[in-house]
């Protein structure tokens, strides 16, 4: 039997009008750039979900099954977690018709776009649910381009023993330098592998340290030179990918969150109530108290609004989010 997170320490208190009002707890892993650990918060040795903060994997075992992408934007949309604004999902379709196929052969759910704006204009103009505006689209179409650059069987590409989904158990384990711990089906109906943070924060790592022109290096160029289609405008890895040089940032549900910079390392957090409002700020935090990046004058407004976003009260900042690293 697989032994399962323990839960973590304090990472971020909420402080509103000078009194500290919640907690989360977490856990973090730091790691240099060759992906020995050097800083570690709570539980980083056993294994999480790390959801989407998976997809960089995820897609690198997509180039590894045969798929070339049309476009390095097109390579970026698979290993997004999009909002379904509208250029995310041209850049799905466009994975799908470059494969021949089309949003008929996606096997995530359907669902509106996250974006609230660009689900605003679905609705208003009488559209609804489809899986081509699900946040995981990009990583779907994806998939069954690389199963149809492989000659393998699309109608079966979700199944954890498709040919597709152990080589991605494989690639996982390689970066991660870990055995897969739990094999689980993810919300968007996908496998979903359970790795340690320190094993997650060494996978980033390896992804950027790698090569000019590797694959894996691939991945992490064409998420970094698209970061809005990573998360969407609104997104907190778009902003952050945008504010640093050479970040690589990837978001997962139920609080994970996964940093790298070349140079510098990687940070990989879990918070333990599964909220999202504390993984970026306690990630940045980690990466800058305790793996030592440094944040560059003109990017400082806009991590450190990432790192202590504002609370409200009245529709006026009354207190922070403050990381406690």
């Amino acid at each position: 039997m697989t032994a399962t997170y323990r839960g973590g320490e304090p990472v971020a208190a909420i402080e509103r009008s000078g009194f500290t009002e919640s907690l989360h707890r977490g856990s973090v892993a730091v790691t240099d750039p060759s992906g020995a650990r050097t800083a570690a918060v709570g539980d980083a040795d056993r294994a999480v979900f790390p959801r989407s903060s998976n997809k960089p994997m995820q897609a690198l075992a997509m180039l590894r099954a045969g798929w070339e992408p049309a476009s390095e934007a097109d390579l970026a949309i698979a290993g997004a977690s999009h909002r379904g604004e509208p250029f995310h999902i041209e850049r799905a379709r466009s994975v799908l018709a470059h494969a021949g196929l089309g949003e008929e052969h996606l096997q995530c759910p359907p669902d509106l776009p996250g974006d609230p704006d660009a689900r605003n204009a679905v609705v208003a103009a009488g559209g609804g649910p489809r899986r081509v505006y699900m946040n995981c689209s990009g990583k779907h179409s994806g998939m069954l381009a690389a199963c149809a650059a492989a000659g393998w069987d699309p109608g079966t590409y979700r199944d954890p023993e498709h040919p597709l989904q152990r080589l991605i158990a494989e690639t996982v384990e390689e970066l991660t330098g870990e055995s897969v711990a739990a094999t689980g089906v993810d919300g968007c109906g996908a496998p979903v592998l359970a790795v340690s943070l320190t094993g997650l924060a060494r996978a980033f790592a390896r992804l950027v340290e790698a090569p000019e022109g590797t694959p894996e290096r691939r991945v992490a160029d064409a998420m970094r030179a698209n970061p809005i289609l990573v998360d969407g405008t609104r997104g907190p890895d778009h902003r952050a990918m945008s504010a640093l040089p050479g970040l690589l940032a990837k978001g997962g549900a139920e609080g994970v969150h996964v940093l790298a910079v070349p140079g510098v390392g990687a940070a990989a957090v879990k918070i333990d109530d599964g909220g999202g409002r504390a993984s970026t700020p306690v990630a940045l935090r980690a990466l800058t108290a305790l793996g030592g990046l440094a944040v560059p004058e003109d990017a400082k407004p806009e991590v450190d609004a990432l790192l202590w976003p504002e609370v409200l009260g009245g529709d006026r900042p009354v207190g922070r989010l403050r990381p406690l690293l």
